[in-house]
């Protein structure tokens, strides 16, 4: 049976991986999730393996880098910490995060994204604000940089678990976008970086880990594409 479990809290999208997202009103879902979301990434300059990005987990100082004025997939700008605001293709940005870094690093466009486990992720507030709670830190959703922030009905912790297998309608049943819910969003030390300093608080990990072994909120892939708005109901619908 399909039911209304709540609504569209807040929408992002994050232009470049591993650095600060941008919050939406609205956002088209196509079949690589949100659109102009982790298109850019930095790629480290000779590195031949199988994952070549530069990500906050070897960089923590990227998720202070800002990128804005989207265009489509590629963003206009990326402003630094410093408060510089450089072109994502140019020589002073990859000079600047390479010399943080300590090696070379480009800018790489893909047209389809460069995502770890799935093109769109999802998380309950009142999971966010569990691990808060439970980790002696403020509330920040920032942290767990999702696609889609829900306010749910039952303001339940972990409720996102229970959706793994169905699908979430955004928005009137039978002509919003569909996403199909297929795994729990195991963590790794990205959430203990403060979105706004990228200092390390190890206790929000440690709580993830000790309450739901490290799974917070979920993964899921576009089955009907469409726009999602901030504010519209969200029906979930179990598996058959």
């Amino acid at each position: 049976m399909t039911v209304c479990i709540g609504t569209v809290e807040a929408l992002y999208r994050y232009p470049v991986k591993s650095m600060a997202g941008e919050a939406l009103a609205s956002a088209e879902l196509g079949w690589h999730g949100v659109a102009g979301d982790r298109r850019l990434a930095l790629r480290k300059v000779g590195d031949r393996g199988g994952f070549p990005w530069l990500t906050a987990s070897k960089l923590p100082a990227l998720v202070c880098y800002a990128p804005g004025g989207a265009d489509g997939a590629v963003p206009a700008m990326v402003r630094t910490p410093a408060g510089r605001s450089l072109e994502p293709f140019s020589v002073e940005l990859a000079e600047e995060i390479g010399g943080r870094h300590g090696a070379a690093v480009e800018m790489t466009h893909l047209n389809r994204g460069i995502f770890d486990e799935a093109c769109l992720s999802l998380i309950a507030s009142a999971t966010v604000a569990e691990v808060a709670r439970l980790s002696g830190t403020p509330a920040e959703v920032r942290r767990f940089r999702p696609n889609i922030l829900l306010a749910s009905a039952r303001g339940v912790a972990w409720e996102e678990e229970a959706w793994v297998g169905g699908l979430l309608t955004f928005g009137t049943m039978g002509e919003g976008p569909v996403m199909a819910v297929t795994n729990r969003d195991e963590r790794c030390a990205m959430v203990n970086l403060e979105p706004a300093t990228a200092r390390a608080t190890p206790e929000v990990l440690k709580a993830i880990v000790a309450a739901r072994g490290c799974n917070a909120g979920v993964y899921g892939a576009v089955v009907r594409r469409g726009r999602v708005t901030v504010g519209e109901p969200v029906y979930f619908t179990p598996a058959s």
